[in-house]
């Protein structure tokens, strides 16, 4: 009777700590792309940032360009020539909803341009709206904002 009870209470308690750890799974998983978008973005590898977003992602530029959907966003992004500008985002905070597989992420970006030595020549405020596919998060909709 003791095996059993040793057992039982080492099974609960696996299943609590999987729990536990599920309910930080999306947060990570969207923190990882997020990063992983930041590198790319710093690497010029357009179309790994592309692969992040739906295909039907809406993106509001710091200008307040719309843009509708991937192609869109990639046609804005080929024709800016040679820049070598660049921007990182800072999240501050994330909040998930995993019944309707979305999350909300808002923080602060700042554009660089290599050029012109490694402080931030722009900056301002971001949201993005998440969106968990079967293969993972995904940017459905993000809007920037200049803020300096």
């Amino acid at each position: 009777m003791k095996i059993n009870r040793n057992l039982l209470f080492t099974l609960l308690s696996l299943f609590v700590f999987t729990l536990e750890l599920s309910s930080q799974t999306s947060k990570e998983q969207i923190v990882e792309v997020r990063n992983a978008s930041n590198q790319a973005l710093k690497s010029y590898d357009n179309e790994k940032v592309l692969s992040y977003l739906t295909d039907d992602v809406l993106t509001t530029t710091g200008n307040g360009t719309l843009l509708s959907g991937k192609e869109a966003l990639a046609k804005y992004i080929f024709e800016g020539g040679e820049s070598k500008m660049y921007w990182v985002r800072h999240t501050k905070e994330i909040i998930v909803n995993e019944k309707r597989r979305l999350a909300w992420e808002n923080g602060v970006w700042n554009a660089y341009d290599p050029e012109e030595g490694n402080h931030s020549i722009i900056s301002g405020n971001y949201s993005a709206m998440w969106t968990k596919e079967s293969d993972g998060w995904k940017i459905k909709s993000q809007l920037f904002v200049s803020l300096d």
